[in-house]
């Protein structure tokens, strides 16, 4: 029997790492033979997360073979997956994005809901196949639904992401509250992480219109501690923009204490954040006022200004 392999996006965050880990159980529970694996580093909030409830990274996963089998979580844009994901067998997708740059030769089982995180999805199919959640799984999908949905302050956040993270930090035997403010905040720190890692750790590659567009994101308790390094970011940025390619990069700067962003725009088409936003940039950034969801209030907004 053939191995499926589990995997989310390039540049993996808490729903992505913990989503692969989680689908595994529920296919090996299935009686199928899955297994997890990661298309990038892992970053501080997912180490914590894991170190929590004491599971195991998935393997970097470092090619894809033709004809693979394969299961996508939390992605579905081919540009954001594995390498030669055209060419894998792709069985199953569960995400909660927008389905764009997809298509297969064959059938597949294919579930996206508008919810703030795939783990909200993948709790239904446990229950929906009366499969036992772990304590330890429960907690890494409480993890995710907190990443996700920034402890519920997203606009993201659907009233089944709440009762899903209540049940579950019930089964993970956490608080909430205390235990995502720790998580959040042990991923926030950017002062040991260098230019490259802060515009790369969690960017994601958008086609708009005939237009690529790169969004970065960062949370963090200290927007000033990341804006303080702008030459050598936007250095880094530019490099970026050069090397791939792309129309438009922005970097977009989260305060998770006080719920807004300012970003950071550079490319050819930097201006078209301004009529995205209804805002001005001064030297190159801006503030965008409640703004915190890159799926719900950055990517729509800029692939209507590139339209």
């Amino acid at each position: 029997m053939t191995q499926t392999k589990i995997f989310g996006h390039q540049n993996p965050d808490t729903d992505t790492i913990t989503s692969a880990i989680v689908t595994a159980d529920i296919e090996q529970q299935l009686g199928n033979d899955a297994a997890p694996y990661r298309l990038g580093e892992i970053g501080a909030e997912t180490e914590h997360a894991l170190n929590h409830f004491g599971v195991k990274a998935p393997e970097l996963l470092e090619s894809l073979e033709d004809g693979a089998e394969v299961i996508l979580v939390d992605h579905n844009e081919f540009q954001q997956s594995a390498r030669n994901i055209e060419k894998a067998n792709i069985l199953k997708v569960y995400d909660h994005h927008r389905i764009a740059n997809f298509q297969t030769e064959a059938p597949l089982f294919y579930r996206a809901e508008p919810v703030g995180c795939t783990a909200t999805i993948l709790k239904k199919v446990y229950e929906e196949n009366d499969l036992l959640i772990s304590k330890e799984m429960a907690g890494l999908m409480l993890s995710a639904i907190i990443s996700d949905t920034l402890l519920f302050k997203s606009p993201t956040t659907t009233e089944a992401d709440r009762t899903a993270a209540q049940a579950l930090a019930e089964m993970a035997d956490v608080d909430p509250e205390s235990y995502g403010t720790e998580m959040l905040k042990a991923g926030a720190s950017t002062k040991d992480k260098s230019a490259d890692a802060l515009i790369t750790a969690d960017a994601k590659s958008f086609e708009m219109g005939q237009r690529t567009t790169r969004i970065a994101q960062i949370n963090v308790v200290d927007v000033d501690e990341v804006f303080d390094r702008r030459d050598e970011l936007e250095n880094a940025i530019n490099h970026q923009i050069e090397q791939e390619g792309y129309d438009l990069f922005v970097l977009v700067v989260t305060d998770i204490l006080n719920s807004n962003s300012r970003i950071l725009a550079l490319g050819t088409e930097a201006q078209s954040v301004e009529k995205a936003f209804d805002v001005a940039l001064d030297e190159n950034s801006a503030i965008l006022e409640g703004v915190v969801s890159r799926k719900k209030q950055v990517v729509p907004q800029i692939t209507k200004a590139l339209s």
